[in-house]
């Protein structure tokens, strides 16, 4: 059987770029990212935010409804993924947070413009497979 895999693609910037998409999710003050946006209907999607938002929202509606509540909120707590996870942003291709293969390889590929910018450190495509995926550590698995 064949299975058929969604994408995401994942954006490292550097601190001082983080900033700014952090103020300017369109990537406005960045013309040449706000045009590849623009051009796949994308947005971006701060993974420090989303962890935070995901906590809260735990909190709101009780926690035992949420498998990655402890893991989330450690790691949101700790000054060296804090750090990281500011720099690192998700790609939404209209509106959606993962998307067919041919829609990733083709953002990625005009992304890649931006590598030599100073703007851009990585990107990282990820797909669904569970297999290619970070499992939370045993201790937070339920």
């Amino acid at each position: 059987m064949t299975h058929k895999w969604y994408y995401q693609i994942r954006i490292n910037f550097s601190e001082s770029a983080a900033q700014i998409m952090r103020n300017d999710p369109s990537g406005k003050k960045m013309a040449l990212l706000a045009e590849i946006l623009k051009r796949y209907d994308a947005t971006l999607r701060c993974q420090f935010d989303a962890f935070t938002e995901y906590v809260a929202e735990a909190e709101r509606q009780g926690i035992e409804n949420y498998p990655l509540y402890e893991w989330t909120k450690e790691t949101i707590a700790d000054p060296t993924k804090k750090t990281k996870y500011l720099k690192s942003f998700a790609v939404y291709i209209a509106r959606q947070e993962v998307y067919p293969k041919y829609e990733a390889d083709a953002f990625e590929a005009d992304l890649k413009s931006m590598i030599n910018t100073g703007e851009i450190e990585r990107i990282v495509k990820y797909n669904t497979d569970p297999a290619n995926n970070p499992q939370p550590p045993a201790r937070f698995a339920k």
